[in-house]
């Protein structure tokens, strides 16, 4: 489990989840209430639903809106990770490809990475398999620098966070993320607004939504991403599929339907306090995407059989000591949680 899976290597460059929004906390004060579960709006768990502008965390659709897609039953797909720190206010997401205007090493960082989901694996945990693996550059939304790789591993309710050679020293190979934190269902995106201004910005190629909330009360802000909020303190989550419906890549006796596109969100953004991992916005970019079942020997088998009550913390949102001054993270004398706006602490006492 040290080092880096060969199977995305030997794959080349390669992308979500998102799962990737949630905080960790101490072991000892984990149980199976909202403390173990954190405000995803009904994607990852049914909790902090009082957040939700709609019944059960569901977006109604207009006349004019087009019908909700879904996820295949299981797939594979490489990505492009692209993380923006200059120019983001103007040159916004969904991105068809490279951000449009923009400068690589410039305005933005690119690096790969390869999801693998399985809507049909069940478990003693739940329903449900996924893995979301980040060669060489974590998933930027901790307050630290992300320049090591990672994989989300969700098998059920549980998800778990595996890091590689290339680790901080104090991380642990594999710690407990949630308890409370299932893979997205098939029906996901009803649990998010359409933004028809998002879509348009693509000449309706993509149908994007997504929506900014409040990182103090978890409310939401604004439909779509522009104006850019991340001055404001607010924290984005968007998803774009393909408008038009096109034939699977690999099973070519599936009926054609419209293939997820991208993924973009607010990550930690620069502040004078907080220098990295300087991602005001991210997009994970979609490269290959097709209904190829995930081997479990290659991905969730890491994973299989740990018992999440022997796991250690993962601390991603509030750094140990160990990290801090050591150019992982913040100075000394400030803490994640009071500086750093991020999804672990939405609607949370900071």
């Amino acid at each position: 489990m040290d080092s880096l899976p060969a199977r995305s290597l030997a794959r080349g460059a390669a992308t979500v989840f998102p799962l990737w929004l949630l905080a960790l906390i101490p072991g000892e004060a984990r149980a199976a209430d909202l403390n173990d579960a954190y405000t995803t709006y009904g994607i990852h768990n049914d909790a902090h639903q009082s957040l939700c502008q709609h019944a059960g965390c569901v977006y109604p659709r207009g006349d004019k809106d087009p019908s909700d897609p879904d996820y295949p039953a299981y797939w594979t797909s490489r990505w492009t990770m692209y993380r923006v720190f200059k120019g983001y206010e103007t040159s916004q997401p969904p991105y068809l490809g490279p951000p449009s205007g923009l400068n690589e090493g410039e305005d933005y960082q690119a690096s790969s990475g390869v999801t693998y989901y399985d809507s049909t694996w069940k478990g003693a945990s739940g329903e449900g398999a996924m893995e979301e693996l980040y060669e060489g550059w974590c998933l930027p939304i901790f307050p630290i620098s992300n320049k090591y790789s990672c994989s989300f591993i969700s098998l059920g309710d549980v998800a778990f966070f595996v890091t590689y050679d290339d680790r901080p020293k104090w991380m642990p190979k594999v710690c407990l993320f949630s308890q409370r934190n299932h893979p997205p269902g098939r029906d996901f995106i009803k649990h998010l607004p359409y933004s028809e201004s998002d879509s348009a910005r693509r000449g309706s190629k993509v149908q994007a939504y997504g929506f900014w909330v409040s990182a103090t009360d978890g409310r939401v802000t604004q439909v779509g991403v522009s104006p850019d909020r991340t001055a404001q303190g607010d924290i984005f989550f968007g998803y774009a599929f393909d408008s038009i419906a096109t034939p699977d890549g690999v099973d070519r006796q599936a009926p054609p339907y419209r293939h997820p596109q991208s993924f973009y969100f607010s990550g930690v953004p620069r502040t004078p306090d907080m220098p990295v991992p300087d991602a005001p916005m991210v997009s994970q970019n979609y490269l290959d995407f097709a209904m190829v079942k995930p081997d479990p020997a290659q991905t969730w088998d890491q994973v299989a059989g740990l018992d999440p009550a022997t796991l250690p913390e993962c601390r991603l949102f509030d750094p140990p000591p160990e990290a801090l001054g050591s150019g992982t993270a913040m100075p000394a004398g400030l803490t994640a949680r009071s500086h750093a706006p991020g999804w672990g602490w939405i609607g949370r006492s900071r």
